[in-house]
């Protein structure tokens, strides 16, 4: 696989970084004078700061392995967390909806990335990390969305006595409003994260452009499938 040499991105400063956390506390404050539950938020943000600096370091060593075992062993976790969070948003969770939805995304999600990352991108090796772990991050958690809308529509449904064909359709038309919108509004409304920060490194948009149809491609069939293949699997467990 030809790669192309970028110019370094320039080092957001913390004081500068801490600038963007003024229209988070902004939206924070609307959810408590609005009486919604807005330490979840706070939850919710804390977390991610959390968990991205953790990754930034944390990449920086897995960018250097050569360990294949690693790199599965990275995704395998992926889709075992994915799986979980798809599930917060339902009542009546148990051992088999776990199941269901570990399946729906591992497999929808993991055959999708097999052909994007083996067929259209043909990484040189098979598990290039600088590829392999952006690519599955979008891949799952993007199923994870699907498969949670799905699942949590699918519950109300269910709850309103309609028909397992009317709860299906019903959802899966719900879970795939983002990504359908997201097809519409790319490059119109917005630029995507990976297309920015390749055009943002120097890339030929021309070239990026090509690797955010990919993306798009990707992240759109396997939470696509995901959430047809969660809902379909559920069907034995409809009553």
């Amino acid at each position: 696989m030809s790669q192309t040499s970028v110019t370094s991105l320039q080092t957001i400063p913390l004081e500068l970084l801490a600038l963007s956390f003024i229209p988070v506390f902004l939206v924070v404050f609307i959810l408590y004078k609005w009486s919604h539950n807005y330490k979840y938020s706070l939850y919710a943000v804390s977390r991610m700061l959390g968990q991205l600096l953790l990754i930034g370091y944390f990449l920086s060593y897995i960018f250097q392995s050569d360990s294949i075992l690693l790199m599965l062993g990275i995704v395998m976790i992926m889709v075992i967390i994915s799986s979980s969070i798809a599930l917060n948003n339902i009542k009546h969770k148990n051992w088999t909806q776990y199941k269901i939805a570990l399946l729906s995304i591992g497999l929808s999600g993991g055959l999708t990335f097999a052909l994007i990352t083996q067929g259209v991108v043909q990484l040189d090796p098979w598990y290039y990390p600088n590829y392999f772990i952006p690519l599955a991050g979008m891949v799952f958690a993007n199923s994870m969305t699907s498969v949670s809308l799905a699942a949590e529509r699918f519950e109300a449904e269910h709850e309103r006595n309609n028909s397992y064909y009317e709860s299906r359709n019903i959802a899966y038309k719900a879970a795939m409003i983002p990504q359908t919108n997201a097809l519409l509004a790319v490059g119109l409304v917005s630029l995507p994260g990976m297309m920015t920060g390749q055009i943002l490194s120097g890339t030929s948009p021309l070239i990026a452009a090509r690797y955010q149809i990919m993306v798009m491609c990707m992240i759109y069939g396997s939470a696509g499938l995901a959430a047809a293949m969660y809902l379909y699997l559920n069907k034995k467990h409809y009553n």
